[in-house]
């Protein structure tokens, strides 16, 4: 398999495992968004919490120049650890919720 479909696949795998854990009240939807042709993974919990209207981006992913970046972790999960741990290399993992300053100083890649 190469490298991009690795990565692909491990970020795939990776979400649904997360997304397997979480308990979701009945008036909320999770839904897990792969496009594997722009490169976009996101998980997003969807719904309502009485009248208050919940969207969110839990964890999103993007693959750019054969890069993963982490764009959005709003867990207390390490998701770029498990993804080394599923395979991806270090340095193929920016942090792009950090600004571009900090990203030498974060053991992953820069970008």
């Amino acid at each position: 398999m190469d490298r991009l479909n690795h990565y692909r696949k491990s970020i795939k795998e990776l979400l649904s495992q997360y997304n397997s854990w979480k308990r979701h009240p009945d008036n909320c939807e999770s839904q897990l968004i792969f496009d594997e042709e722009r490169d976009h993974y996101l998980w997003f919990d969807v719904g309502w919490n009485e009248s208050k209207r919940i969207y969110y981006c839990v964890i999103h992913f993007d693959i750019k120049d054969g890069k993963i970046w982490l764009q959005q972790n709003a867990t207390d999960l390490s998701p770029a650890e498990d993804l080394i741990k599923l395979g991806v290399v270090r340095e193929d993992i920016i942090l792009g919720l950090q600004p571009p300053f900090k990203r030498p100083y974060t053991n992953y890649g820069v970008a």
